[in-house]
């Protein structure tokens, strides 16, 4: 078996005297989506917070395609790689999605921030932003200002720009979060057609959507992964029924 893209070896954090990571070890392959779950203060967004470098572990290694990478600030690693999106929507309302996209290609080759407004305008990155914002299905609202976008297609536009910068692995923090029925059908397409370009992390509090994309799913509770395993075995496993999925979510979908 290759290299996994992602791999975290006995991953500790805490703050004062709770832990909040607690010996995580878990790994992302690729092509596939391997979804973690858990309920509400859990420390699946602390996880992820070490992951893209937001907040250095207290102990532990996190490897990116066989390098240590545990103590890389947050550029580094997107530069070599590394997206990730957030629970909350980040966009620039007043920018259009594709100015939005394009400011991410301008950060990921380095540019300067000086003219910020003139990004979309260079060819270079109009053209990687247009290419973004075909893969997620916004080529056609490109010129539309973020701020007028549905919930759904903001959620579109921040894996645009996650995408912008030529990630080989993408850290999705709920990004179904907010979306009705409809936009979260949308997207849930629209992940799946994502994996078969990158491995990706997926933190999700929708179960149906959970268990309708995941490869191999990791329950973290009290910041200690419980089990890792298939949908299968993870809708069977006594102990995480017990913890968060209780019978009805474990037998729905």
């Amino acid at each position: 078996m290759s290299e996994p893209v992602l791999r975290l070896v006995d991953l500790n954090k805490g703050f004062g005297g709770l832990k909040v990571t607690d010996g995580v070890t878990l790994d992302v392959r690729r092509g596939e989506i391997h979804a973690v779950i858990g309920p509400n203060g859990a420390g699946k967004t602390t996880l992820i917070n070490q992951i893209s470098g937001t907040l250095l572990p207290d102990s532990g290694r996190i490897a990116f395609e066989g390098r240590d990478i545990t103590q890389w600030p947050m550029q580094r690693r997107v530069r070599a790689g590394l997206a990730r999106s957030f629970q909350i929507t980040c966009v620039v309302p007043g920018f259009s999605a594709l100015e939005n996209v394009a400011l991410a290609v301008q950060a990921h080759s380095g540019s300067s921030f000086r003219f910020i407004r003139a990004a979309a305008r260079e060819r270079a990155l109009n053209e990687a932003a247009m290419a973004a914002l075909d893969q997620v299905g916004l080529a056609s609202r490109a010129h539309v200002p973020a701020g007028a976008l549905s919930h759904g297609e903001k959620r579109q536009l921040e894996l645009a720009t996650a995408i912008a910068t030529a990630p080989h692995l993408l850290l999705l923090d709920e990004p179904l979060a907010g979306a009705g029925p409809e936009e979260t059908e949308r997207l849930i397409a629209l992940l799946r057609t994502l994996k078969s370009r990158y491995a990706i992390l997926l933190i999700e509090h929708d179960m149906q959507a959970v268990f309708a994309l995941a490869d191999r799913i990791s329950v973290l509770v009290y910041g200690r992964v419980i089990a890792t395993g298939s949908v299968e075995d993870i809708r069977a496993n006594p102990e995480v029924r017990a913890a968060y999925l209780g019978e009805d979510e474990a037998e729905a979908a």
